[in-house]
């Protein structure tokens, strides 16, 4: 790792091939606050081993990590983008992760493909809450890190301080494995090896190693001592402690091979200086990751099943073995079509093969499960927009796949004769809602085709089409989220849509006891209608749903038509009475009415049982109830009192508070629902993005007299 002196970093040339062995293949993270430094990274890495010409593009056209326009407009990255390079006989498939929180579900996508992450530090920066979510999120998978820290060049950066906030926020194993090696200008020219006691100096743009002088050597002993007692803690050799204590100088080479074993079990995590501008220290990084970070085949491979449950063998990272793979990203183009970005776990996978795809499915948010049987089209390397063909991708390499028409994002691809279905990963919940409205007559035609590739290509959306309201709901992770969804209805499928406020579903109930007749009497020659009848309505605890009761005597209402007065009442219930929000909780009672033999018919005691419950309104005043769900927030210590402070203004009742894990308080709370609408964003500010939360429908219940007149009056208006 830089430490044995290699010269690793080789040019890759114009394109990377498709290794035979799982061995030489290393899948790569990079994860990161928005702003880290992330995609120039990669960029530096590709231009420093060939992959490009110069920094920032492709050879033959293009930005690197550039899927849409609209990342540029951004000023961030939106999607999950892919990029191999080839460092020395290793095949390094580095993935940039989107660091903003909107787009949580392309970073768990990159955690699933990949067998370690770089977690990439801005020294200018620092280290915020989001980031130590981001950290987290990656040792809930149990990847393999280390830490990178960039933009060292930056005023005021220094890389001791951020190497100490790192250790208090991501906690034990965080040691530097380099120090910087600053010029007369205070300017990164280069680094130091704190193991092997070596300058690596990139001054005048060539990487030179040189024996530390004894200057040097008496500024890395603090951080060079602590290193190796970090390094052997992790050790197997359960004496090599003593003999250092006992004051062995412990042989190099020993101490690489225990750093490299407890990096690849994730274990241990080295901090490495990288300026991403003048290119110090790449050359070690690309040796972390080629000798420290582990191959897919010592990398655990998610629980497999066939598609109907049933338990099937586990799996290996083998060339040879039954064909596994699974859908990590979907893009789509209205001209070119899908293109798949597949982790292959088991087996080889090769242009034109038949597959078998298979999905979980989550049909709540619009993503049906589905088995087919399809053929895979043209395999390639991906390189942002650049696709280079490939013959084939073993076992625990990444390749961009063809025409992969009902494959979608978490889906299974398996041989044909032997369907397998691999254990999902946990994507984050959409609680934004978002309802739009087609802009013309000629969108409503195309965007609900628009709407089945943006599930295909996201299952972090949510759809919903509001039986109750009628509106059409995009539940998305955030404003940028939505902005993104947004963007590509219009740029990438042509449609228009505009965004209106999301309606609550909200219900009408009776406060009290009432009566209420309902005539419907009408001769106008011919035919005519003729139905009378009398009930009593009384108001049933909540949830309790409606009853009808029938206490006709005497034939009042013949009995054919006491059904038509119940099916009224029930129309009218659907209705509302008094913003067109349904009725619940009642129990009515039919206790009179009249008929006549000729002109009383079905549709007229209809419309007789539905004026004599809007009758029964008049008299009892009912009230709006509003849907109030059960919340848990989880965030750091230091922003509960201004949440709590907010929940509630928005008519919160807190529930309690205990201690979560990192430093963390979990609150329970009852919110109406009223109150959550934009809480996603407001939470994030709140919380300095420490804070996530989740939300489930507990109840309707009366809502505030003030605000259920101004929602009355806003629908008579």
């Amino acid at each position: 790792m830089g430490e044995k002196g290699g010269g690793h970093g080789g040019q890759a040339g114009a394109g990377v091939g498709a290794p035979t062995r799982s061995a030489a293949i290393r899948n790569v993270v990079l994860v990161g606050h928005t702003g880290a430094g992330k995609t120039t990274l990669v960029e530096t890495l590709l231009a420093a081993t060939g992959a490009i010409s110069r920094a920032g593009r492709v050879e033959d056209g293009g930005t690197v990590c550039d899927f849409e326009e609209i990342e540029h407009r951004l000023g961030r990255s939106v999607s999950l983008a892919a990029a191999p390079i080839e460092v020395d006989g290793f095949k390094v498939n580095l993935l940039d992760a989107p660091g903003y929180a909107d787009f949580a579900g392309d970073l768990r996508a990159g955690l699933r493909a990949a067998d370690a992450a770089l977690f990439v530090v801005s020294a200018a920066d620092g280290v915020d809450g989001s980031t130590q979510l981001l950290w987290d999120e990656c040792a809930a998978v149990g990847l393999p890190r280390a830490v990178v820290v960039t933009k060292l060049d930056a005023a005021r950066a220094d890389f001791d301080d951020i190497t100490l906030i790192c250790q208090r926020v991501f906690g034990d194993g965080v040691l530097p494995l380099y120090l910087p090696l600053l010029d007369d200008d205070e300017q990164v020219a280069g680094v130091i090896g704190l193991l092997s006691q070596q300058i690596y100096d990139y001054s005048d743009g060539q990487r030179t190693a040189v024996a530390a002088d004894p200057e040097h050597l008496e500024l890395i002993e603090p951080a060079r001592n602590a290193l190796i007692e970090g390094i052997i803690a992790e050790s197997e050799d359960e004496t090599l402690m003593d003999r250092y204590l006992g004051g062995e100088d412990i042989d190099v080479k020993v101490l690489i091979d225990d750093l490299e074993t407890a990096v690849a079990r994730g274990h241990f995590y080295p901090v490495l200086p990288v300026s991403a501008l003048t290119g110090v220290g790449t050359r070690e990084l690309l040796e972390l990751i080629t000798q420290g970070f582990p191959a897919p085949g010592e990398h655990l491979i998610p629980a497999v099943t066939a598609p109907d449950g049933s338990p099937k063998a586990p799996l290996a990272c083998d060339p040879e073995g039954p064909l596994v793979a699974e859908v990590v990203k979907t893009t789509s183009d209205p001209y070119v079509g899908r293109i798949s970005l597949v982790r292959v776990f088991s087996g080889t996978l090769r242009p034109d093969q038949p597959v078998h795809v298979s999905g979980h499915g989550m049909a709540e948010r619009g993503h049906p499960d589905h088995d087919v049987d399809e053929k895979v089209g043209a395999l390639s390397s991906p390189l942002g927009k650049t696709q280079r063909p490939v013959e084939f991708a073993v076992a625990g390499d990444l390749v961009a796949v063809a025409k992969l028409a009902h494959a979608e994002t978490g889906d299974t691809l398996s041989a044909k004769d032997d369907p397998a279905l691999m254990e999902p990963w946990v994507m984050p919940d959409p609680l934004l809602p978002v309802a739009v409205t087609a802009h013309a007559k000629s969108d409503e035609d195309k965007l609900s085709q628009a709407l089945a590739r943006l599930v295909a290509e996201d299952p972090t959306l949510r759809l919903e089409i509001n039986p109750e309201t009628h509106q059409l709901v995009l539940w998305c992770l955030g404003e940028a989220h939505r902005d993104v969804l947004l963007d590509r209805l219009s740029t990438r499928y042509g449609v228009a849509v505009e965004t209106v406020p999301h309606r609550v579903s909200l219900r009408e109930t009776f406060g009290a006891a009432a009566k209420g007749r309902g005539r419907h009497v009408k001769q106008s020659g011919g035919h005519g209608q003729y139905a009378i009848c009398e009930i009593e309505v009384e108001p049933l605890p909540n949830g309790s749903g409606f009853e009808f009761v029938d206490k006709v005597v005497g034939g009042a209402v013949p009995r054919q038509f006491i059904p038509s007065v119940e099916k009224g009442v029930r129309a009218q219930m659907e209705r509302g009475l008094l913003a067109g929000y349904p009725v619940v909780d009642l129990r009515v009672t039919l206790v009179d009415g009249k008929a006549h033999s000729v002109d009383s018919s079905d549709m007229a005691f209809q419309t007789a049982g539905a004026l004599a419950l809007k009758d029964a309104a008049a008299q009892a005043k009912p009230a709006l109830l509003e849907p109030v769900d059960a919340v848990e927030i989880v965030l750091s210590d230091e922003f509960v009192g201004a949440v709590l402070g907010d929940l509630s203004s928005r008519r919160g009742r807190v529930l309690g508070t205990e201690p979560a894990t990192n430093g963390r308080t979990l609150v329970r709370a009852e919110v109406p629902a009223t109150g959550l609408a934009r809480y996603p964003v407001e939470l994030r500010s709140l919380s300095h993005g420490t804070g996530q939360f989740t939300r489930a429908y507990l109840k309707h219940e009366p809502m505030p007299a003030s605000l259920a007149s101004k929602i009355i009056a806003a629908e008579a208006s």
